[in-house]
């Protein structure tokens, strides 16, 4: 009797094929220290992409942290920079003042050092003696003002550089809250990589394909955008293709923040650099209401942003080795959208 069963492959048949995969991703997450305790060839594959998505969303948060505490740091400088400038213009008005105080002082001494108020009491011409008067007056009168000056600023200039150094003090913190956010992004990144690394190739396109959640609601009624938020939009669209590159905000590569930044700079509006501000930069709408150009918050904390596109489609930097694309607006749980 012939056999029709088909001989097997030089490849790996399913059963090899999800004992190797489980293996592989139970290395990889035993290295991560989140090995399951006990994974099923067929919760494998599921496992490995929410571990990948853990981290990845891991990374969006401390990303988005690491760009407000540099947005922060640019902010303080400013803040040093005309601080120290305006003791700098301060200490040029004290100068001054010192000048013009030591003026007067050098007219007394030169008048032999004998008070201007006695020396006129020894004048023997009544109308020299109302003149010097009165001209003494107007001589006490500027040398109390140019003095009430003089101790404002220095008032001025003490508040200036406590200022600076306050700031100054602020941005070191920053600076250190900037790197140790980096050292996160990078940790948790390595992760990743290291996660995916052990897949077989196959699964790892999968994931790279598969969309990062269960698909929701998309808009059911749609209608134009803005004319910024059009702008905005066409500039997203010159974007695609490009890297995801994380803290970065164009225009060779983005992060999900950066993008949205970029995009509405090139239609002449600024947004803020993080994406739990960029929320809260405009009119929030309902979903079902979004309109080409909105932004689409995901997560409660707000940690990922793109900007619908129209169509239940949104355009956004999705994760590091995924270009700037479209994806389904639904990709995520959507926290909020916002009208600029």
């Amino acid at each position: 009797m012939v056999s029709h069963r088909r001989p097997t492959g030089p490849g790996l048949n399913r059963g090899v094929r999800a004992t190797v995969l489980s293996a592989a991703v139970a290395t990889a997450a035993a290295t991560l220290g989140t090995a399951p305790a006990s994974a099923g060839p067929e919760d494998t594959h599921e496992t490995a992409k929410e571990a990948v998505d853990r981290l990845y969303g891991e990374a969006e948060r401390a990303t988005e942290e690491y760009n407000g505490a540099r947005e922060s740091v640019v902010r303080l400088r400013g803040r040093v920079d005309r601080a120290q400038d305006s003791a700098a213009r301060t200490q040029a008005d004290i100068n001054l003042l010192r000048a013009s105080l030591g003026s007067m002082a050098g007219a007394q001494y030169r008048s032999g050092g004998i008070d201007p108020s006695v020396a006129l009491l020894l004048s023997s011409d009544p109308d020299t003696f109302l003149d010097r008067a009165a001209a003494l007056d107007r001589v006490g009168e500027r040398r109390a003002v140019t003095l009430r000056k003089l101790h404002r600023a220095q008032r001025k200039i003490a508040q200036s550089r406590a200022e600076a150094a306050r700031a100054l003090a602020a941005m070191e913190r920053d600076r250190a809250a900037v790197a140790r956010h980096k050292r996160v992004v990078e940790g948790k990144l390595a992760r990743a990589r290291q996660l995916l690394r052990a897949l077989p190739a196959a699964d790892r396109e999968s994931l790279g394909r598969a969309s990062r959640s269960a698909s929701h609601d998309a808009p059911t009624a749609e209608g134009p955008g803005s004319a910024r938020g059009l702008a905005a939009l066409m500039a997203a669209r010159q974007a695609l293709g490009r890297p995801y590159v994380w803290g970065a905000n164009g225009p060779a590569g983005f992060d999900c923040s950066g993008l949205m930044q970029w995009a509405y700079a090139q239609a002449g509006v600024g947004l803020p650099r993080t994406s739990q501000a960029q929320r809260y930069a405009g009119r929030m709408v309902p979903l079902s209401q979004a309109r080409p150009g909105d932004l689409v918050t995901y997560r409660a904390d707000a940690s990922h942003i793109g900007m619908y596109a129209g169509n239940g489609q949104v355009i956004h930097a999705p994760y590091p080795g995924a270009p700037v694309r479209y994806d389904p607006v639904g990709m995520m749980p959507v926290s909020s959208v916002t009208r600029v």
